[in-house]
């Protein structure tokens, strides 16, 4: 029998998220544990008209060849540059990509071999910057979501049943009396207020315990993110201007990427760029990662988390860059749509604590105090 909610949100993902449009190709990408999802996308994109392939990965989605760990114990230098031919082709041509992380191992790649997993992060960056830049015009339809695992329940510290219930509760798609597509086409009017009040602002400043932080948004344009790229969300995002974050913060939480925890991160910023990284865990991944590429020691975005439904740390960023009270910086690639012009095979979110004595002036003017607006 299939979970209805798993149905609902196929729906909000293919009708909300996605808007597949008759013709429409459509890459699902996922793992094994996603078998139910993937079938119901599968279904709903037809009944949309739309035409669905699947690129099911046996082990991994960072490398793009779909065995993460046995690519990275025996590829050569060639192999690890070598294009991903398959994305390559759905990148540029479709369009739109569904991509479910499903992992039965999120703990794959934390003893790979860092050199490697550098290196290849500039062909998964390749792809990236044309999903970053077909997105921008909106030619290419991406969206990025999870399907509740074992693995991703156990590093929340939650049963499989509580997880379920917290990752369909954070998409809305949990109650049947709630209709998720009401609910998620609110939620972009509610955050256009904040995006058009900072519209043509020019300096953002950011203090408390763990923040000290200047950055310009001189010319910048701060984007709605309300489930058209990410499900769940909830967030407004911009790239500062990249020469100008001056400063330095503390990052509330473990960072984790590739499924590399690295904890008690602080960096250090001048005219834009890191100049000195701490970690309390996994210094080495922190600097493999800022050394991958020249863009990857500059921020390429600076958001605000707005979903206050989402209410405990997972260590897993699609949800914990969202949770309401916090903002995040990702190191690496822009978005084109927001102005940044950063490049980098690296995108890495990290997520800063404001909901103590923190507030974010905007031109001078109190903006947000304590994890809440004040407008």
């Amino acid at each position: 029998m299939n979970d209805p909610r798993v149905d609902r949100m196929a729906q909000v993902l293919v009708h909300h998220s996605t808007r597949i449009q008759p013709d429409d190709r459509v890459l699902i990408e996922a793992e094994p544990p996603a078998e139910a999802l993937v079938r119901a996308l599968f279904r709903e994109i037809l009944l949309a008209g739309g035409h669905p392939h699947t690129f099911i990965s046996l082990a991994g989605q960072t490398t793009m060849t779909g065995v993460d760990d046995v690519f990275l114990q025996y590829a050569n230098d060639g192999q690890l540059d070598y294009p991903a031919t398959f994305y390559d082709l759905v990148y540029e041509q479709f369009e739109s990509r569904i991509r479910i992380h499903s992992v039965s191992n999120s703990k794959l790649l934390m003893g790979c071999d860092k050199a490697k997993l550098a290196r290849r992060e500039k062909v998964a960056g390749a792809v990236t910057a044309v999903q970053f830049r077909r997105g921008a015009t909106k030619q290419f339809k991406w969206l990025t979501t999870l399907f509740p695992t074992q693995a991703f329940a156990q590093d929340s510290d939650m049963n499989l049943d509580e997880f379920e219930a917290f990752v369909f509760g954070a998409c809305h798609v949990q109650d049947p009396q709630e209709d998720p597509l009401a609910y998620w086409a609110g939620l972009q009017v509610e955050q256009e207020h904040y995006v058009q009040a900072l519209a043509g602002k020019k300096l953002i400043e950011v203090s408390g315990p763990a923040c000290e932080l200047k950055l310009s948004i001189d010319g910048r344009t701060f984007v709605n993110a309300y489930g058209d790229h990410n499900m769940p969300d909830g967030e407004i995002f911009t790239g500062p201007v990249e020469d100008s974050v001056e400063g330095q913060v503390r990052f509330s939480y473990p960072a984790v990427y590739r499924g590399n925890e690295v904890d008690d991160v602080k960096l250090v910023f001048k005219a834009g760029r890191v100049v000195e990284a701490r970690a309390g865990k996994n210094q080495a991944f922190l600097e493999a990662m800022l050394d991958a590429d020249d863009g990857a020691r500059s921020l390429g975005e600076f958001a605000i988390g707005l979903n206050y439904g989402v209410k405990n740390y997972t260590k897993n960023i699609l949800f914990d860059e969202k949770l309401g009270g916090t903002i995040h910086m990702a190191l690496g690639a822009g978005y084109p749509e927001t102005g940044s012009v950063n490049k980098s095979a690296i995108h890495w979110d990290m997520v800063c604590d404001m909901t103590s004595d923190s507030e974010m002036r905007v031109d001078g003017d109190v903006f947000y105090k304590d994890g809440k607006f004040t407008i």
